[in-house]
Order: C-alpha cells, then structure tokens, then sequence
C-alpha cells in the first residue's frame, strides 16, 4: 500500500488522572513502541500490536498510585478513537474478524464485527485476581472501552483454560488476529459491506 493512503488514527488525551498519546497505523508491520505505565498492559498490547500486524506507538502515564484502572481504561479509549478514525467511516472492509487461539492448556476464540454499534461479551471467568500485580478484572474495563469508543460488537469467549496469564495472552492474540481480518480491505465493495449502505 501506498504509506501516503496508510490509515492511521493519533489521539491525544489528558485528564486530572492520565495523560496519554498513542497512534494506530492499520496498515502496518507489527512494531510496537508502548511504554503505559503498566508493565502488564505493555506485554498484552505487544502481543495484540505484533499478531494484529498493526503498528502501535503509546506514551501513556497516569495515577498508578491510586491503581491502573484510569489508565487502561483511558486507553482503551484512546485506541478504540484510533481506530475509528483510521477506518474512514468503516468502508471498503471486510468488517468481521475472528480467531481462535491456543496457549498451551487454554483455547480463546475472539469475533469482531465493526459495525458502528458498541457491544462486550465477555465470556471469561477467572480464578485469580491478580497476575503480578495486574488486576485481571481491567481487561474487562478494557475492551468495553475499546469497544464503545471503536463501534466494534465484540465476544470474547473462553473455551477452556486454567492458567490466567495464558488465558489473558490469548485474548489479546486473538483479538489482534481477529481485527487484522475485520480490517483488511475488501476490494469488491465501494462502502460500507452492509446491505443499507451504512453502518
């Protein structure tokens, strides 16, 4: 692709508790630059920029002394804004993605459809609540955010699995191959692929 039509989306937010700048090039090779703050989120959005192809860039701090909910909350929202934007109006996409990915004992089956309307299943319960010092639960408040603010209907279900860190590597692999496919251009459409004309 000609890097004068890449799709890119930059956002810039900052608030009384995060301060985030990040940018989403779709079309890209997977090179991650993500410093967030949270060591966590680091290593789970590297694995979504790397096995979504996506080059993702992420300078984010924030009231981490309090605990990370602001900040991966924040930028959940900073990157489903990213992403909307680089669409254009989500024409000329496939517009569903999916995938199934395993990690050693776990199986995770993510499928996306950028629809322009917002909505998280989350099929995922875990036994722990913590891996390090990650509070599980934010990957929920995640991807709702990411979601809402990226117009993606969004199911994230676990198959089977036991260990959390797996289960949560594979949420983010599978997600990132899932909207790679939901993002791909779709050369026999001119629009939006919806039989009204528009999302």
């Amino acid at each position: 692709m000609n890097p004068a039509m890449q799709r890119k989306g930059e956002i810039s937010r900052k608030t009384k508790e995060t301060n985030i700048n990040l940018i989403l090039s779709i079309d890209g090779q997977g090179k991650p630059t993500i410093k967030t703050g949270v060591p966590f989120m680091d290593h789970m959005l590297t694995l979504f920029t790397v096995h979504g192809f996506f080059d993702l860039t992420i300078s984010a701090s924030g009231d981490t002394e309090v605990d990370d909910h602001h900040t991966v909350e924040d930028i959940g929202i900073c990157l489903g804004q990213a992403l909307k934007t680089s669409l254009n109006d989500f024409k000329e996409i496939r517009r569903y993605g999916f995938s199934s990915v395993p990690m050693d004992e776990t199986l995770v089956r993510v499928t996306c459809d950028l629809s322009n309307r917002p909505y998280l299943h989350y099929g995922v319960t875990l036994t722990d609540q913590k891996v390090g010092e990650f509070d599980v639960a934010l990957v929920r408040e995640f991807l709702w955010a990411l979601a809402l603010n990226g117009g993606i209907t969004l199911h994230v279900e676990l198959v089977h699995g036991e260990n959390a860190h797996h289960i949560l590597e594979a949420i983010f692999k599978a997600f990132g191959k899932a909207l790679d496919m939901a993002t791909t251009i779709e050369p026999r459409t001119k629009g939006p692929l919806s039989s009204k004309g528009s999302l």
